[in-house]
């Protein structure tokens, strides 16, 4: 039997002595970490903006989203435009990194600058990539600013931006600490503090070469010092829990398996929740048999020691990129008269994982249930995987003849005739070679894609209702595998294309909503209202005469909650990170990927309250805060072609 859960029991006892401690959202009027609070709600019970009065917000002031301080040490300062990241709003101060990585301090009522962190290494070390965020911890009349940029970690002054000289090496620490002798370190996240713990992730590339790597383990720093406190090996290690799910010992050379993306924590209880991405490779795991863990796992773990806590693997084998890709959300629900302090996992496959924070049990059952297999030699495709029987999936799954586009029988038609030259099927349905000759299958369409379902931008609770606000896709990938060159690789098989597939005359190949919102009352477990967001290809020529709704837009933005509606944009044209759009993505999906609305919805029905136009698109969390009385609306925005900047909304 595959231990699915594992808990300690010193671990039940400690939940049952423990005081309830809800997840409040952003208090005060401040917006304190990434997610609002360590239970990344994204909620702020603020209600001075209101559906009465939504409809007068204006432009309070807008700042760019690189100070021209650095354009003036660099006049050739090159950036993205696009900013991922959520300002922490601490007082009259907000904190920021820019689009290079440097954190920048404002006046949050004026936007005007405060200080900007000195590159450690003059005009010289200006250029850089931006992160999600940075991290504020405070201890009596200490406080620090905690970022990361490039392979370094830095403890900034809060009120001057000086580096703390008492932290790592004059200030940094270097990331590459406790890593395998030759990795490399870059992330894009944000830096979690848990009580006097820094725990960070890591990105690695997935252009998998060989079947060995190095490991994507989680590291924790002393807040004071830099320290390194602790490692957690995200691929088990000699004498650790779980190395018996590798096969053939395969534990002993496989990498990766980071978290990309974000961490969440409770404080009170101490623990750290961890989404983990896939081992090598991602898309072939003839050379790794056995369930991988900690692969597409959320793990918890004691944030004093990193010793594991208890874990779920919500892919057992992975095959599909189906990394999980959001910060658990922390939240306080009742079901069947039992309170319970849950954790919930969104992932790509649009499925809701609803755990017992402290101990690990499913809050609803999940099921293990028989998926397809795989025809690849060599390949040992696990049985089955896990379904959760509550919530419902918030988005469309499997690539099936039922869930092709019929706006009319003749598109109908020709999005059947798109998918013989593929394999297709419910989801779980492995990736296949591809053929060279004319008629050889090409792949298999993969839905949802290895972008989702749901995505780094996440949920958002409301800790006063229950209800958990979910944006999704609906957008479809060809995973497809070809053979492996002997000369240039030790594995059988590698990705290959690994493309968007589009449908008939440049519609998308499934049915709307592209882009959707997703309401479930968490205390039930029920899905209670879904509504597209935004337009989609709604005009169309092969449809425009159909006079359809909204079709939705497949873009990646970030919800914010308050105590009185939704705020949600589109998405940006520009792919995080400065991506180029991939080759094969259909151009209507490009020009879909992103729009310029910026929308409130009604908590209770969905229905838009209120939108207004973005000079561009906007993916960052929108923040929001109250400064002088006066509640303010942060959102970022840019693509490819606009500037990016923040926009202050707040009412006149």
């Amino acid at each position: 039997m595959r231990p699915r859960v594992i808990s300690w029991m010193t671990v039940i006892a400690m939940a049952a002595a423990t005081a309830a401690f809800a997840q409040q959202g952003a208090v005060d009027g401040e917006w304190r970490s990434f997610g609002a609070d360590l239970g990344s709600t994204k909620y702020s019970s603020l209600d001075q903006i209101s559906a009465d009065n939504v409809d007068r917000l204006e432009i309070a002031w807008r700042r760019p989203i690189v100070d021209t301080a650095y354009l003036e040490m660099d006049p050739n300062l090159r950036f993205s435009n696009v900013s991922t990241a959520a300002p922490l709003i601490v007082g009259d101060t907000g904190y920021v990194p820019n689009a290079v990585g440097l954190v920048e301090a404002f006046d949050v009522t004026t936007g005007e600058t405060r200080w900007v962190q000195a590159p450690y290494g003059g005009a010289d070390d200006v250029r850089g990539a931006g992160t999600r965020g940075v991290a504020y911890w405070s201890d009596g009349d200490e406080a620090r600013i905690i970022s990361q940029r490039g392979e370094y970690m830095y403890a900034l002054h809060p009120d001057t931006g000086e580096l703390f000289p008492d932290f790592g090496d004059g200030g940094r620490v270097h990331l590459v600490i406790g890593l395998a002798e030759g990795a490399r370190y870059r992330w894009g996240g944000a830096p979690t503090v848990v009580r006097d713990v820094v725990v960070v992730g890591q990105s690695m590339g997935d252009t998998f070469q060989t079947m060995e790597g190095i490991r994507g383990d989680v590291r924790a720093f002393d807040v004071r010092t830099g320290e390194l406190r602790w490692i957690f090996h995200t691929i088990p290690q000699a004498g650790e829990f779980g190395t018996d799910t590798w096969m053939n010992d395969s534990w002993q050379y496989s990498g990766h398996a980071p978290v990309w993306s974000l961490f969440s924590a409770d404080e009170e209880l101490g623990y750290v929740y961890m989404p983990t991405s896939s081992p090598t490779n991602d898309m072939y795991g003839g050379h790794r048999g056995g369930d991988n863990l900690y692969g597409q796992s959320i793990v918890c773990v004691d944030a004093e020691t990193g010793e594991r806590v208890w874990h779920f693997q919500t892919v057992h084998h992975g095959l599909w990129d189906y990394d999980v890709p959001t910060a658990p959300i922390l939240m306080d629900i009742t079901v069947d008269g039992r309170e319970i302090e849950a954790v919930a996992q969104l992932t790509k496959q649009a499925f809701v994982f609803v755990f017992d924070r402290a101990t690990g049990e499913p809050v609803w059952p999940i099921e293990e249930r028989p998926v397809p297999q795989s025809a690849t030699p060599g390949e040992l495709t696990s049985p089955t995987q896990p379904f959760p029987t509550k919530p419902p999936a918030f988005d469309r799954q499997g690539a099936t003849i039922e869930n092709l586009i019929d706006f009319t029988p003749e598109l109908r038609a020709e999005a059947i005739a798109i998918t013989d030259r593929y394999v297709i099927g419910p989801m779980f349905t492995p990736p296949s070679i591809r053929g060279d000759g004319p008629n050889d299958r090409q792949g298999t369409i993969q839905l949802p894609g290895s972008q989702g379902g749901a995505d780094v931008q996440g949920g958002a609770f409301d800790p006063e209702t229950g209800m958990l606000y979910i944006p999704s896709i609906t957008s479809p990938f060809v995973a497809d595998i070809i053979e492996g060159n002997p000369d240039r690789t030790n594995l059988n098989y590698i990705k290959g294309s690994r493309q968007w597939i589009g449908g008939p005359r440049g519609l998308p190949l499934f049915k709307p909503p592209y882009g959707r919102i997703t309401a479930i009352d968490m205390n039930r477990g029920e899905i209670v209202w879904m509504t597209p967001n935004g337009d989609g290809p709604r005009d169309h020529p092969a449809i425009r005469h159909l006079n359809l709704g909204k079709l939705g837009v497949p873009g990646r933005p970030a919800p914010l909650l308050t105590k009185t509606l939704l705020f949600i944009g589109e998405g940006s044209t520009n792919l995080p990170g400065g991506a180029r759009v991939p080759d094969g993505m259909p151009p209507q999906i490009v020009t879909n990927y992103g729009g310029r609305i910026f929308r409130a919805y009604d908590k209770a029905t969905g229905d838009v309250v209120w939108e207004t136009e973005l000079p561009a698109g906007t993916i960052a969390p929108p923040v929001t805060y109250l400064a002088d009385g006066r509640q303010y609306l942060l959102v970022a925005t840019g693509d490819v072609e606009t500037p990016g900047e923040t926009l202050a909304f707040a009412l006149p």
